[in-house]
């Protein structure tokens, strides 16, 4: 039986993924900076870790004891919404260090027991703003932007060893707390930008608009980690294939 080890479950992507694994008979390695035991489901397949992907000694202390894993979801992170000129040197340095420098991190503290296994499979969570550029969210896709360059350049040099690296490019998600999570830490708009954050926002609340659900960025992982054919880069959700084959 295989085992899956998910950063970011308390919430969103996370959770649906991890819960989508469970239910398909894997060991699941559930990671979150708090573990809240009431979110998932009782099973003698789960287990739950503290980790806070920002911090090296979380890191080294879940990977030891999460043991031997045939799949990695890097999939925590933090939203940003705002204009540059809004973005505060604080918030960019947050925005990095856990959707990047985390993400980095992670693989990295894999890879030697998927090397000396020659197996493994690593799954990167980005976006698909990456695809098409948006505005107010120049921050942000650069965090995700970075992590699809770093992904795809990844996958040459652990090929020899036979690990497989993936992406998976979800679309905007009002199920998730990217907005919520956006806000704690966006900052004010400058008021210059008002009129445009005002036209971007009146769009995110259009019910009728393409979205992405969680359980199309599970599927998207489910796919991943069972067909080594899989293309590498997977966009998920309605929105995200729509801008996948239109730009």
């Amino acid at each position: 039986m295989k085992t899956i080890m998910i950063t970011g479950c308390s919430s969103g992507f996370g959770l649906e993924t991890a819960r989508y694994f469970l239910e398909h008979d894997w060991n699941v390695i559930a990671t979150m900076r708090t573990p809240q035991r009431d979110l998932l489901p009782k099973s003698d397949r789960l287990r739950l870790l503290s980790l806070d992907v920002t911090q090296p000694q979380s890191i080294a202390r879940a990977i030891e004891d999460a043991g031997d894993i045939d799949v990695l979801v890097n999939n925590a992170g933090v939203g940003m919404l705002n204009a540059l000129e809004g973005v505060s040197q604080q918030a960019l340095r947050e925005v990095f260090e856990t959707n990047t420098l985390g993400t980095i991190a992670m693989t990295q503290a894999v890879l030697p027991q998927f090397r000396q296994r020659r197996s493994g499979l690593i799954v990167n969570i980005t976006s698909a703003v990456t695809l098409k550029p948006l505005p107010l969210l120049a921050a942000y896709t650069a965090s995700k932007a970075a992590v699809n360059a770093f992904t795809e350049s990844l996958a040459l040099e652990l090929k020899p060893f036979n690990i497989r690296v993936g992406l998976i490019l979800p679309g905007r998600a009002p199920e998730t707390r990217f907005g919520e999570n956006a806000q704690r830490i966006m900052g004010t708009i400058p008021a210059d930008y008002a009129a445009l954050s005002e036209q971007i926002f009146n769009n995110m609340g259009d019910a009728s608009a393409r979205v992405t659900w969680p359980i199309d960025v599970a599927k998207a992982v489910w796919q991943v980690a069972n067909d080594p054919s899989a293309p590498m880069r997977l966009p998920a959700g309605e929105d995200a294939l729509y801008m996948a084959s239109t730009h």
